[in-house]
């Protein structure tokens, strides 16, 4: 247990850099996007180019997928606050996020079933 915490916590670590890094990067380039994104964009180049291995990201990733929830919670109950968006705004913005995650959910998983044959495929050749 003690050992998969600290893996967890060494992992998000290093996501923290990449986030930094691209908070960083995004002020002194005074870029229109957010440090965040552009954290992202640095991670995702670094995993193509193999400058940083899934392995070493992987179970931070996937704790804070099985956590995603949790960071939602207080702005969806914030949003309780705002009558004027639960009412035909409120309507309008809810067939967006369902829409919205419907896509969301379908590049998901057409993306994973495509690496998921591409994997099967590499596999049958080796």
């Amino acid at each position: 247990m003690v050992r998969k915490t600290i893996t967890i916590l060494s992992q998000l670590a290093l996501i923290h850099v990449f986030y930094f890094a691209g908070v960083g990067l995004a002020h002194i380039l005074s870029l229109p996007v957010p440090g965040s994104i552009v954290g992202l964009v640095l991670l995702l180049l670094s995993l193509f180019a193999g400058i940083v291995k899934l392995e070493w990201i992987e179970k931070a990733g996937g704790w804070l997928l099985a956590e995603l929830l949790l960071f939602f919670v207080p702005s969806a109950v914030g949003i309780l606050n705002y009558k004027e968006i639960l009412n035909w705004q409120g309507l309008e913005t809810l067939l967006l996020i369902l829409v919205s995650t419907f896509i969301v959910m379908a590049a998901t998983g057409f993306t994973a079933e495509r690496l998921y044959r591409r994997k099967r495929k590499g596999e049958h050749h080796s």
